[in-house]
């Protein structure tokens, strides 16, 4: 199922971020050989798997709930959100295991999540 209808539903501030996230994600698929991605909806949000066994899926979620934010989550059983937190800080919010908060108002710190994508897309085959 196409991610585009969920997008186009999105208010502008948080439809900029997350195209702008998905660009960021698509290039590190490619930086790190974790192309091509399977996208497609997964619990009415856009996600973004690598080929098995490389590393795990990546998520983009914006709530009407929380409208000042939009977020990136990953399986909540990886290690990943605690090395994000240990190697970026405070440079986001995050949620227990599963996602990192990223505020509409605040632009994307491209590097970091840069990183973070190669870090998620590649989790498998770095752990093995």
């Amino acid at each position: 199922m196409s991610v585009e209808p969920y997008f186009a539903s999105l208010p502008q501030g948080a439809r900029i971020h997350l195209e702008n996230l998905r660009d960021i994600i698509r290039a590190a698929a490619e930086a790190s050989n974790a192309a091509p991605l399977e996208e497609n909806l997964k619990w009415g949000q856009p996600s973004f798997a690598p080929p098995k066994r490389k590393g795990t899926p990546i998520r983009l979620s914006w709530s009407q709930k929380s409208p000042e934010r939009v977020e990136m989550l990953v399986h909540c059983q990886t290690t990943l959100v605690e090395a994000w937190r240990h190697r970026f800080g405070d440079l986001f919010d995050y949620d227990g295991t599963r996602a990192v908060h990223i505020s509409l108002e605040k632009h994307l710190p491209e590097e970091a999540l840069h990183i973070m994508a190669v870090m998620a897309l590649t989790y498998h085959q770095r752990k093995g």
